[in-house]
């Protein structure tokens, strides 16, 4: 499967959906068959918050593409490829056992074409509980395998720059 550019023709961003809304499994893109694989699933009692995907042709400190929080009115499914609107980053740093921190931020998107959103240009325009849900969920999913930290939150303008940086 051939993945899409970064950044559309209209300056917005691709996200490919991995891991969908309320999902406890978690799913990850295979380069080498083109699917998606079930990873793991997460721990009775969590579920993913919002959909969780990545931006192609892009590369993180971790090697993998770049991660996205999507918050999108309904269901989406692996492997949906979605017209995105940046409204931020989380910015985030994990280490894993017997290695070095490491940054690994989440940029928060809204669908580019949406009903619902389309008043959320920033970060700052979110209900400040979904926004806390997301940062508590990332700060304990993985919390067997890593340390995360959460180093703050930042705009579009910023998180945009971080992303240009990490296109590949």
């Amino acid at each position: 499967m051939k993945l899409p550019q970064a950044f559309t023709k209209n300056n917005e961003v691709n996200v490919i959906i991995e891991t969908p809304f309320k999902s406890r499994n978690k799913f990850t893109y295979d380069e080498a068959s083109g699917l998606f694989k079930l990873k793991k699933a997460i721990p009775d009692g969590l579920a993913f918050p919002c959909d969780f995907g990545f931006i192609p042709n892009t590369k993180g400190a971790d090697g993998d593409p770049l991660d996205v929080v999507l918050l999108i009115e309904d269901y989406t499914f692996p492997g949906c490829l979605v017209e995105c609107r940046i409204i931020g980053v989380i910015k985030l740093e994990e280490k894993k056992p017997r290695a070095k921190k490491i940054r690994n931020d989440r940029f928060i998107a809204v669908p580019a074409e949406t009903k619902d959103d389309s008043d959320i240009q920033h970060v700052n325009d979110l209900n400040k509980n979904k926004l806390k849900s997301i940062t508590e969920f990332l700060s304990i999913y993985n919390y067997a395998n890593k340390e995360i930290q959460i180093k703050g939150i930042a705009g579009p303008a910023q998180a945009l720059n971080l992303i240009k940086k990490q296109v590949i």
